[in-house]
């Protein structure tokens, strides 16, 4: 037989106690009694010996009990490495048994050391001896014991050192086990995380005097402004009350007593504690405490639980108080919990009757009356209705009732499909790829997976955050874009070192930029600009029109139309970058899509409808993503470039006469040799010359390449010879690397994901070792061939924490990503440099007390 381990520790101010050794909670304990707080004596089992006793090593828990005098009565509680990777439950009242409950019996009444003891009989028969928790449910004392005698075959313990080690063994086998691991993993664990424990002098919170336990913290953890919460029962052990009416308020309240008026010291010396906790161990803390006929004894203090938006505030005002840098400020909040602050959330507290789950796709949350048509989307917002655009699918006709729309919910779709980008561009929820609902658009009803029937005007929720959709109308939070919020991102962007800019296609969206302060437009997709009803008619027309000329003639009647958008956006920006993409996609996505619609088309043109119905299945394309589009449409149509370039250098200069200056960058997408940017540049130079013979007056622009191909990324130094910027656009240029369609791959890949076939949806996290060395080539070939080369990262992709850590470690000069995104951004790449800005001493660590590295600059 093994003999007992004797590795064990009081926790006092000189002890040589470490949370890497004994867990977080020891060491936490260690600062409040250098602090002067009153905890009761406190023995630290470290991680090693926990282990050990997992498996099956003895303690001597004599020797241990020993410390607590004769007749102990002791709890035990976690104490994990990590302050967030939870643990067993703590047991109290460890060493209660006859003796004790008769002496209790005879100092706080029969009926008190009857439930202390029956409390402490069900907590060690269900989490120790594992028994049944029903067979010791409505049952007094005495019927416990008996149970426990039945289930176990032997009386309850009454040794506390056989108590204490099978408490124990209990609990470090509980970390230990299966389910116990999954649920670490999950937080962020190691494999290897270690548990400490604690076995702690018990303050019963029972007395003659003023007794009772509680927990007390000094801010709201729903919002992070100063307030007074908490809890005290008076005659009360670990939140159960043993007396009636044992409920006091904290702080002075007209409808009853409170322990501010009861106590007023021992209330004076609480606030002290949560001040000392605050400043020394730089957090907001919540204190657990135990009065005992006047004596206040502090058990734990734990950080205090916190949504995003509170976690934002309690950041600020801690650096505003000088208790930490603003750069840990910065740090302590993790990009994708802005997510929250920005966006309307359903209420956490809310019941949730999900109707159907797909993929999230753009956070936030909204209420909604089904709309099943662009159309019916106009009519509800035109009443003042918010609704919910479904769809099996959008398309760019659905752009105007997704600017109604309060939400999007698509039949198919992944992350990068056309709902799932557009919407994150507005800024409102989208949930993609729900496959489980069945759309009939002729009946207008959408059949649920179970059976149930919604029609167009019910209403439901959409949660874009954790892609579900939900029955009724839910409880919402509002969005928290506050002062701590700008002040936190005006520290981060203090500390970052790689651009942020933002998608823009309209001056909504380039309103939104500047409201988050990106650092310009990174991508300005133009053909956003022609589905307005006036400019499609007249789009329409120029796709019908049968000659050069003829086309040149209707798209100047679109000139003025851009030439005020582009106007609109360079003032938006005020002389900031904006990059404009020429037009992009296939000519078929402007003509109806239905029968109905092309009916309509030919009665608008004045045309048979056979004609219309001819020309469209000519531009109809097999494969129209990798057909006449891009630069192609461009070289084979070259008046639609010609007038868009003219329409953004007399927008250049009509700024320039109200003294904004702009230097507009003109983006040729989806090239893929460098003749293509050799004849696009030699007709927009011809604009520029014309533009600038005519007015009198001179400006600059810089044409840059989109790489969305590997071809592109391949031979992106020949290139760089003809373009001062080139701009990988990860949504394309991950289809095309993958071979896979971002608007179908939704339908298998989570089995992919989930039979490890692909770590992450490629199309979500940027794929590091496949796409991400394309991007490495290109950057590095087309920086030899140009060393001035301006590269830059314009996909979905470019709001990923983990894709901006890529583009910086590859010196891109600039990401840019939906505008709602940008806080995020900022926020990232501030974390990625600021990480890396320490040196090998410093301060102490928030919490455990442990040395940490602080930043160079202070």
């Amino acid at each position: 037989m093994n003999a007992p381990l004797h590795d064990h520790i009081p926790v006092t101010p000189t002890q040589n106690v470490s949370a890497a050794l004994h867990g977080w909670r020891a060491k936490c304990l260690q600062r409040l009694i250098r602090l002067d707080i009153p905890v009761p004596l406190t023995v630290a089992l470290p991680i090693p010996t926990v282990r050990a006793i997992a498996q099956g090593q003895p303690i001597d828990c004599a020797r241990i009990l020993s410390r607590f005098g004769p007749a102990p009565l002791v709890s035990v509680r976690p104490s994990p490495q990590g302050t967030d990777w939870g643990g067993p439950a703590t047991l109290l009242n460890i060493g209660m048994n006859a003796a004790r409950h008769a002496s209790l019996v005879r100092s706080h009444g029969q009926t008190a050391a009857d439930r202390l003891y029956l409390r402490f009989v069900q907590s060690y028969a269900i989490h120790v001896a594992r028994l049944d928790p029903d067979a010791f449910d409505g049952i007094d004392l005495a019927e416990a014991l008996r149970a426990y005698h039945d289930e176990t075959d032997e009386p309850f313990p009454e040794d506390p050192a056989r108590q204490l080690m099978e408490v124990t063994r209990s609990m470090s086998r509980a970390w230990e086990g299966t389910s116990a691991r999954l649920l670490r993993h999950a937080k962020g664990a190691p494999d290897d995380a270690g548990l400490g424990l604690l076995v702690q002098q018990m303050a019963q919170g029972l007395g003659q005097g003023l007794s009772g336990s509680g927990v007390i913290q000094f801010v709201n953890g729903a919002t992070g402004r100063a307030q007074i919460t908490g809890r005290f029962h008076n005659q009360s052990q670990g939140g159960m009350a043993l007396a009636p009416d044992a409920a006091l308020y904290l702080t002075r309240d007209a409808r009853g007593p409170s322990l501010e008026e009861l106590a007023p010291d021992i209330f004076a010396d609480l606030i002290r504690h949560g001040a000392r906790c605050r400043a020394h161990l730089r957090e907001e803390m919540q204190i657990e405490f135990t009065i005992e006929n006047g004596d206040l004894s502090v058990l734990d203090a734990i950080r205090v639980q916190r949504s995003s938006r509170a976690g934002v505030r309690i950041a600020v005002a801690l650096a505003e108080d000088g208790v930490i840098p603003r750069q840990e400020a910065v740090l302590r909040i993790k990009p994708r919990d802005l997510s929250e602050v920005m966006h309307p959330q359903v209420d956490p507290r809310a019941a949730r009757d999900r109707i159907v789950k797909g993929i999230a796709a753009s956070p936030g949350a909204a209420v909604g009356r089904i709309a099943f048509t662009s159309v019916a989307a106009q009519t509800f917002a035109a009443r003042g209705e918010p609704c919910i655009l479904v769809r099996r699918e959008t398309t760019p006709e659905d752009i105007r009732g997704m600017h109604s729309a309060a939400g999007v919910l698509t039949e198919r779709g992944g992350v990068t499909s056309h709902a799932a980008v557009i919407a994150r561009g507005l800024g409102v929820p989208c949930v993609v790829g729900a496959g489980d609902l069945r759309l009939d658009l002729r009946e207008r009803v959408l059949t649920l997976a179970d059976g149930r029937i919604l029609q167009e005007g019910d209403i439901i929720t959409l949660d874009g955050s954790t892609g579900e959709a939900l029955a009724g109308a839910v409880d919402m939070l509002s969005p928290s874009l506050d002062d701590n919020f700008r002040t936190l991102l005006d520290w981060a962007d203090a500390g970052r070192d790689i651009g942020i800019r933002a998608n823009a296609d309209t001056p909504t969206d380039a309103e939104l930029a500047r409201r988050f302060d990106a650092e310009g437009i990174g991508l300005c997709r133009t053909e956003h600009m022609f589905f307005e009803e006036d400019r499609l008619t007249v789009m329409r027309e120029m796709i019908f029109a049968d000659t050069s000329t003829d086309r040149a003639a209707v798209l100047a009647r679109l000139l003025p139309m851009q030439r005020e958008d582009f106007i609109r956006l360079f003032t938006i920006m005020s002389g900031k970058p904006v990059c404009i993409r020429l037009l992009d996609p296939p000519l078929h996505e402007f003509l109806p899509q239905t029968r109905e619609g092309l009916r309509a088309l030919a009665e608008a043109l004045d045309r048979p409808l056979s004609d219309v119905t001819r020309r469209a299945e000519a531009l109809a394309e097999f494969n129209p993503m990798l057909g006449m589009r891009g630069v192609r449409l461009g070289i084979a149509w070259p008046e639609i470039y010609e007038m868009q370039a003219r329409a953004i250098f007399e927008a250049t200069l009509d700024c320039a006469r109200q003294g904004i200056r702009v230097v507009p960058e003109i983006m040729v997408p989806l090239i893929s040799a460098r003749r293509e940017v050799e004849l696009v540049r030699a007709r927009i130079d011809a604009v520029a010359s014309a533009v600038r013979m005519q007015s009198g007056a001179a400006f600059d622009y810089r044409l840059g390449a989109m790489v969305e191909t590997p071809r592109a990324a391949l031979r992106a130094g020949d290139l760089a010879v003809n373009a001062a910027f080139l701009s990988f656009g990860t949504n394309d240029l991950t289809q095309m690397t993958y071979g896979l369609s971002r608007d179908d791959a939704g339908r298998f890949m989570g089995a992919y994901i989930q039979s490890r076939v692909f770590p992450e949806d490629p199309f979500h996290v940027l794929d590091t070792e496949g796409v991400g060395e394309l991007l490495l080539i290109g950057a590095e070939r087309g920086r030899k061939a140009r060393p001035d080369l301006i590269v830059s990262l314009c996909g979905e992709h470019g709001g990923d924490p983990d894709s901006i850590a890529f583009c910086r470690k590859a010196g891109f000069n600039y990401i840019s990503c939906s505008p709602f995104r940008v806080p995020l951004a900022r926020l990232a790449a501030a974390h990625l440099a600021l990480s890396e800005r320490v040196t090998p001493v410093g301060e102490r660590d928030w919490i455990t007390g442990e040395m940490r590295r602080p930043f160079a600059d202070g």
